[in-house]
């Protein structure tokens, strides 16, 4: 018997869903949209629609895959022998950087007078779903803008041009560039994030008491983005650990000469390029006082702790939009996923955590915007910072796992975006103070300025009355507070307690009450471990799904 098969004609393609793009995720996401005031403005709305229209774009989306199928390359020698110390970037990663700066994602703080780090946290959260990678240079840039203001003179090159909103990709000296971006080179081998440890040393270029010229001479373990234009970086100075402005290129415009020993071959965050470096007596300017290292960063480090928090949130809001979009188009035992039990059970539980984490990252941002003319504000603004960082980065890898395993085998593949969300979902929670270090904070900031745990307190005590059990969580903590100093092993559990309890404040004011009292009862009546897709009660599963993504 001959049997004739034309080519592909076993090969059908059905009960697949279709790609998911042509899409706006700022104005499909409604809890996004809650934490924004009322007055934007028609400029910053159309900043967010821009961008929101972006990240579910197809032309986009695949620049974000691109970026990351081809990393960052080391170019040490041009062909000649010569040292060049670049890093070569695929075109996708400098268009997505454009995208980024070209609407001030790295400005919109600094530039706008109201609402300004609101808008510019929910424009990070959108930008973290299209491609992370390029979310860690527009950060820096954007926390090391007001550290630059405030030690460089008005109108130098650096303290201007940082804040342009334009991408200026080409390797010249920052004032033949339109715009320049800010990387970091903190990290050494010897300390982590215990930088007076730090060996890197620093000397004055002249004998003048005044001189801020000096050359640095060390090695930095990890210099993120280190192809900007300059970079924020700690040295050991005769007064102690200080604070300085290296560029890549010097005033006479030859190269600096920062050598680029390697790039680190990294878990995720692969678009972007992470290096390890030597200074070989480098040309840098002093910010700050000799010794005053520390206290100089620190407004930059708060402002990337705050970034840190806000891309987890953007990446659960990913995975969870992308799980769901799976759900609604496969069948499986002749229903379509999202209506098998067991699986609106998980993405119920998975649109609650993605609501509760979006809501506490954009109330940290409205807390930097009111700091300056509110003293309850800037007080929570310091604590919470911390408990956000930490919470929502625990929460995020095992968050991008129950979203990825929704999917099933094909979650699992790399033409998928799941892969590439799983790597990045660890990063934020060890970059500028992993786990143990921001508990760390949270007991020095409750040490040298107690007035921020009142300012947390007051903020939190109007959903205490909902539940018994509520109040029971903040009395357990409120002792557990008091021993901490002693026992700083409780550390966690006082974050973790301070981070669910703010969370349902929050719900409280902007979810619906279903979404509030699931929270609650999978949150604070269950008692030990739980997975998600453990909730107990989904009758309002339809409702809590639709408020994530009405498709």
């Amino acid at each position: 018997m001959n049997i004739h098969l034309q080519p592909w004609t076993t090969h059908k393609v059905t009960n697949q869903p279709p790609a998911l793009d042509n899409y706006n995720a700022f104005s499909r996401d409604i809890a996004l949209q809650a934490t924004l005031p009322d007055d934007l403005g028609i400029l910053l709305s159309r900043k967010l629609l821009e961008l929101g229209a972006a990240v579910g774009d197809h032309e986009w989306i695949d620049r974000g895959f691109k970026a990351n199928e081809n990393p960052p390359i080391l170019k040490g020698f041009d062909r000649f022998g010569h040292r060049i110390d670049e890093v070569e970037f695929h075109p996708a990663y400098h268009q997505l950087m454009g995208l980024g700066m070209g609407l001030g994602i790295h400005s919109t703080a600094w530039t706008q007078p109201i609402h300004g780090h609101v808008v510019r946290a929910a424009m990070q959260f959108l930008m973290t779903q299209l491609e992370p990678g390029v979310c860690c240079p527009l950060a820096m840039t954007h926390a090391a803008h007001p550290v630059l203001k405030r030690y460089l003179a008005s109108d130098d090159v650096f303290s201007v041009r940082s804040s342009v909103d334009d991408y200026d990709q080409r390797f010249l000296p920052a004032h033949h560039k339109r715009s320049l971006s800010i990387g970091m080179a903190m990290t050494e081998k010897q300390g982590g994030s215990d930088v007076r440890a730090n060996t890197t040393q620093a000397r004055q270029q002249s004998e003048r008491a005044n001189s801020v010229e000096y050359f640095l001479r060390g090695h930095k373990w990890f210099c993120s983005a280190p192809m900007s234009d300059g970079f924020l970086t700690l040295a050991q100075a005769p007064g102690g650990i200080t604070c300085f402005l290296v560029p890549r290129f010097c005033p006479d415009g030859s190269r600096n000469r920062i050598f680029i020993q390697r790039l680190k071959n990294k878990l995720g965050n692969r678009s972007n390029a992470s290096a390890e470096i030597e200074y070989a007596d480098v040309w840098a300017t002093r910010l700050g006082d000799e010794g005053a290292g520390v206290t100089a960063i620190i407004e930059m480090v708060q402002n990337t702790r705050l970034d840190a928090a806000v891309a987890p949130a953007g990446m659960m809001r990913q995975a969870l939009v992308q799980a769901i979009h799976h759900a609604c188009h496969r069948q499986v035992f002749g229903k379509l996923l999202i209506e098998q039990p067991l699986m609106r059970n998980v993405l119920v539980d998975l649109a609650i955590e993605s609501e509760a984490a979006t809501l506490l990252a954009m109330r940290v941002a409205h807390a930097v915007d009111r700091s300056a003319h509110d003293p309850v504000e800037s007080d929570f603004a310091r604590l919470a910072t911390i408990i956000a960082k930490y919470w929502i980065n625990k929460q995020a890898p095992q968050f991008m796992y129950e979203a990825m395993e929704c999917h099933g085998g094909a979650g699992y593949i790399e033409e998928s975006m799941m892969p590439r969300l799983y790597r990045e979902a660890p990063v934020n929670s060890i970059w500028e103070g992993s786990g143990n270090v921001i508990c760390l904070d949270l007991l020095r900031v409750m040490h040298r300025a107690p007035q921020c745990l009142e300012s947390f307190n007051t903020i939190i005590t109007p959903v205490l009355g909902e539940k018994a059990v509520l109040q029971q969580r903040f009395d357990r903590l409120q002792q557990e507070l008091r021993r901490c100093q002693q026992e700083p092993a409780l550390l966690r559990r006082c974050v973790e307690s301070m981070a669910l309890l703010l969370q349902c404040s929050l719900l409280q004011l902007h979810a619906p009450e279903s979404t509030f009292q699931m929270f609650i009862s999978s949150r604070f009546e269950v008692q030990g471990l739980r997975s998600y897709g453990t909730l107990e009660d989904i009758r309002s599963a339809r409702e809590v799904l639709e408020r994530a993504w009405a498709s």
